[in-house]
């Protein structure tokens, strides 16, 4: 596995790779020998799209060398029990995706829910999880135009990746349905206060009929008098 290694401030390592799915079976396999005990003294470990951070790195400049002689498997993910959210496909966007694909609007909600995805890392908002697992013809565009506002418990797929607004944003993904109970998505009382953090793994479940249409387009919603946080100009196009 080509990778490269830099070192972050005092005690860290960003390790970096060429795709995503290096960078997720990296990931795994992190994970894989932190639970059999052997990887060494690692206070965090924080995935992205192509990198891996491993932060509190007692012997930073040993692990380092160490990486490159890993056997990491391609295709590799972390066991552990899977996250099933229920989903009504009826997102505002679900005609334009069944364009995309090359299906019928029925056939997009039980493509979509057929797979199982990974969280690959977290971004953007708070409990906002980037899940991998759409193969490549299934990938989609971001909207030519942001909406000002995305509710929470969109389900919504951009580029590879799927995900769930766990909290009302401005985005620019694809909007095809809506999980009905987001609130635990993100859960301060909560231990652990995401629900999707990265490796867990996700099933989308269909509850209910589809029902295209029955909820409006956020897009043509007023944002006046709206509560959003401040978002930088470069997150409006997530």
């Amino acid at each position: 596995m080509s990778l490269r290694v830099r070192t972050a401030g005092r005690h860290a390592l960003l390790v970096e790779f060429a795709d995503a799915e290096h960078a997720g079976a990296f990931h795994a396999e992190v994970l894989r020998r932190r639970g059999a005990g052997v990887l060494p003294p690692v206070r965090e470990i924080v995935p992205g799209a192509r990198t891996v951070l491993l932060d509190g790195v007692a012997e930073r400049d040993a692990l380092a060398r160490q990486l490159g002689e890993w056997d990491v498997p391609l295709g590799a993910v972390a066991d552990g029990d899977v996250v099933t959210i229920p989903v009504v496909y009826d997102g505002p966007d679900l005609a334009e995706v069944a364009k995309l694909w090359g299906l019928s609007e029925e056939d997009v909600a039980a493509r979509h829910a057929s797979y199982t995805y990974r969280v690959a890392f977290c971004g953007f908002a708070p409990g906002f999880g980037y899940l991998a697992g759409l193969p490549e013809e299934l990938h989609v565009p971001r909207r030519a135009t942001p909406r000002t506002r995305v509710p929470a418990g969109a389900v919504a797929v951009a580029g590879g990746y799927s995900a769930v607004y766990p909290r009302a944003t401005p985005g620019g993904w694809q909007l095809i349905g809506t999980m009905p109970d987001p609130g635990v998505l993100w859960d301060v009382a909560r231990e652990s206060a995401a629900l999707l953090a990265p490796g867990t793994r996700v099933r989308f479940a269909p509850a209910g009929l589809t029902t295209r249409g029955s909820a409006p387009d956020p897009a043509a919603q007023s944002p006046q008098g709206l509560d959003l946080p401040d978002v930088p100009e470069s997150e409006l196009g997530r």
